[in-house]
């Protein structure tokens, strides 16, 4: 079995779930995560250094960034031998079929503006998805100094929402949100930003990450943003956390039907209302 640098590891989100799929691995091999990925080659991290390696032909399909592989050395370059099962699967449907957002997912920001981009029905389908896809979802509502009737639309937005989704007020522009996102940046956790174009999510991932992404504004006369992210790609945070940032939805139709959606969201915060009734028990 490979020996695993833990000390690296964990801050980008390695963890029990990975290290037991690790029996018989070859030597040669290391575990790294996907943090972008291109046409032929993807950009991986394995805790000490950031790299580039192509995929063998026997582990090409269905690699997304947030994956866990392992990476073997091939001559000069790298090569991903084997991705490893991962513990949940963000992803939308598309004509062509499902198309994959982000693997090994926390907690997913939602973010949506006070502006024009205001639209609790399409907040509520996200927080939908992201459960039956098993990552905790936040609202992040952005935009509050340029939207209209603020308070009034955060007061609608709370009655269409559950209450145990924690609602954030944060125009990225002008703050960084590292104190109201505290309890979610932890070393590592993985967070997803998932919103409209324009909305904040590169501009909030830099002042996170301290990354230098290129970031766009809103179109004049509509709100509506202009696309500047195209790729999607996985940044660490100084605090430990790891962020993905996604290019904009106009849509999202989840890889399930409405009512296979909603059986499976209900049963999971059914689950989660037990779990936590049996560790009151427990700690009465």
């Amino acid at each position: 079995m490979i020996e695993l640098d833990y000390a690296a590891l964990r801050p980008i989100g390695f963890n029990q779930h990975f290290s037991s799929q690790l029996a018989a691995v070859p030597p040669a091999c290391r575990p790294a995560r996907i943090i972008q990925v291109q046409r032929d080659w993807l950009t991986l991290d394995d805790g000490r250094q950031v790299f580039s390696a192509r995929p063998a032909h026997h582990a090409a399909p269905a690699l997304v960034v947030g994956d866990w592989v392992l990476a073997a050395a091939n001559g000069r370059d790298d090569r991903i031998e084997r991705l490893l099962e991962p513990f949940n699967r963000l992803a939308r449907r598309m004509a062509s079929g499902p198309q994959a957002l982000a693997n090994n997912v926390d907690t997913a920001l939602l973010l949506m503006g006070l502006d024009n981009d205001f639209n609790p029905r399409r907040m509520e389908r996200y927080i939908a998805i992201v459960r039956a896809c098993d990552v905790a979802p936040v609202m992040v509502l952005t935009k509050g100094d340029i939207g209209s009737e603020a308070d009034d639309k955060i007061a609608r937005l709370r009655q269409r929402i559950p209450a145990d989704v924690p609602a954030l007020a944060l125009h990225p522009a002008g703050q960084d949100g590292k104190g109201v996102l505290a309890p979610w940046l932890g070393a590592g956790q993985t967070l997803v930003l998932l919103g409209s174009s324009g909305v904040g999510k590169s501009t909030l991932t830099n002042a996170l990450a301290g990354s230098a992404q290129a970031t766009g504004g809103t179109r004049r006369g509509d709100d509506r943003g202009r696309h500047t992210t195209t790729v999607r790609s996985l940044h660490r945070c100084p605090d430990g956390a790891c962020i993905i940032d996604t290019p904009g939805l106009r849509a999202w139709q989840a890889d399930a039907d409405e009512d296979d959606l909603a059986e499976r969201s209900r049963w999971k915060s059914l689950n989660k209302e037990a779990r936590q009734r049996g560790r009151d028990k427990r700690g009465g």
